[in-house]
């Protein structure tokens, strides 16, 4: 019964528009059947796991955040590249942890041109994706080649080239695909022109030029990372909020933006941040295109204290040890949130494991694509969708500022071990996550077979680098 009516619908349209047309009818059908998923990767700069009504918030209010979880997925047990900027973001687009990957810390260290260590913007060129990276830069830390985002497999660039740079919200330039665009009457601290505002807007428009292609755009934010700055505007609603404050840099020069306010600018800069996320779901709604992208939000590392920021005020770590520079959970574990409707089941949360060297991996196969590079990284688009996953068998991180640092999860269980740069062989921290996610009660004593495996997973996960080393550890010499 059911190929007789279908039979006959063919003819009559076959009848009234002719062959041709119902052949074109049906191809654009199939075409949009097909259609790749856009693909946009949302990087906050220093937000704590506890900065989200949705992770726990209770002092200011995050209402597109907490919509899009509400719209989507929670992804409560995902950690960033690293505990500060550079090497999270170069985790992020290499697919390496830091054991491997090319950028490892803080500085003046930019990746190669491609051929050489190709980031996940060109693994998608070669996918059909028109590519963008608009904000910070992630291809470098604090680097003037205007050219390099772009030959590092982005088609479009706009915002920051140097990490330096982004620390100032009133910057005098920013840089659009190797061109400089001055930002008149702006000094950095201060001026007409907030960059994140005007970094909005190109997200937006690029979004609206390239709505009948598939895409990848990370929009690489700089806050709420210091200098603690942002229209006054904003800031009025939340002054005498949160007791009393103690300014900052209102009586001696400093590095970063000075403020009356700290508390009161911090809130203003998530909330700010908060509204222009809600504007890009909106645009994609508008746009007809929101069941075909898929939107990740996250934070390159924990909360910061500089420029006169308070964390413990918000609890900006939940109940997390530790900030941005510290191994401990509130330092690599990050709010995440996906969002694909339709696809992604709305309201619900996965505690899968991940990392941000996850991330290639997923949109390879988002992409239709194989993952043909090399690669510490698993696909956790089965969990997006509610499926099977395969799991990690260890995560891995390592630091070189300070005293030189490393970490490790396996299961539930947590490593850590610092003065790398001091002791060759420096005790390990143990800690059971499943019951202490506050990293209070170190069990190395109790469970010497568990410290000997975390051990064993510091030496097979770090792959020497000619640029960043531990100074007192060799591990060719001090072997398991």
């Amino acid at each position: 019964m059911r190929r007789s009516l279908l039979k006959f619908f063919v003819v009559l349209l076959v009848g009234v528009f002719g062959f041709g047309d119902v052949v074109a009818v049906a191809t654009v059908a199939q075409n949009a059947k097909k259609r790749k998923p856009n693909i946009i990767y949302i990087l906050a700069d220093d937000l704590g796991y506890g900065d989200l009504g949705s992770f726990g918030q209770r002092f200011f209010k995050t209402p597109s955040l907490d919509k899009m979880a509400a719209e989507g997925m929670r992804f409560t047990d995902h950690y960033s590249g690293s505990t500060v900027c550079g090497p999270s973001r170069s985790c992020l687009l290499s697919g390496l942890h830091t054991g491997h990957t090319y950028l490892r810390g803080n500085g003046r260290v930019a990746y190669p041109y491609d051929p050489e260590y190709p980031l996940i913007g060109s693994h998608l060129q070669k996918l059909g994706y028109h590519t963008a990276m608009i904000g910070k830069s992630g291809v470098a830390c604090n680097d003037q080649d205007a050219d390099r985002p772009n030959r590092k497999g982005f088609d479009h660039f706009f915002g920051y080239l140097s990490h330096t740079d982004a620390h100032f919200h009133y910057p005098t330039r920013l840089w659009r695909n190797g061109k400089k665009v001055k930002l008149e009457g702006n000094t950095g601290k201060k001026g007409p022109v907030y960059a994140e505002d005007i970094i909005r807007n190109e997200v937006l428009n690029y979004v609206e030029e390239h709505k009948d292609e598939p895409f990848f755009l990370h929009w690489a934010m700089a806050v709420p990372h210091a200098g603690l700055n942002c229209p006054a505007d904003e800031i009025a609603p939340f002054l005498g909020k949160f007791g009393k404050e103690k300014p900052y840099g209102m009586k001696r020069k400093t590095h970063y933006a000075a403020t009356a306010t700290p508390k009161a600018t911090y809130a203003a800069m998530v909330t700010r941040l908060d509204r222009q996320v809600g504007e890009l779901l909106k645009k994609l709604k508008d746009l007809g295109i929101a069941d075909d992208t898929v939107v990740i939000f996250s934070s390159d590392n924990g909360p910061h204290y500089e420029g006169g920021a308070h964390p413990e005020t918000f609890d900006s770590n939940g109940q997390l040890r530790g900030g941005k520079r510290s191994m401990t959970e509130g330092g690599i574990r990050v709010p995440t949130i996906v969002w694909w409707p339709g696809k992604v089941a709305a309201g619900t949360s996965s505690d899968h494991v991940s990392a941000f060297w996850d991330f290639p991996a997923t949109a390879v196969e988002l992409a239709g694509g194989k993952v043909d590079f090399e690669s510490d990284g698993i696909s956790f688009l089965p969990a997006m969708l509610g499926k099977k996953q395969k799991k990690h068998e260890v995560l891995y991180w390592e630091f070189y500022e300070g005293n030189g640092s490393q970490a490790v999860r396996f299961g539930n269980w947590k490593a850590i071990r610092y003065k790398i740069h001091k002791e060759s062989d420096p005790p390990i921290e143990l800690y059971d996550l499943s019951k202490d996610i506050g990293e209070s009660n170190n069990l190395a004593g109790k469970y010497p077979e568990l410290v000997k495996k975390a051990k064993g997973y510091f030496y097979s996960e770090h792959k020497p680098s000619e640029i960043f080393r531990f100074r007192k550890w060799d591990p060719k010499k001090h072997k398991m």
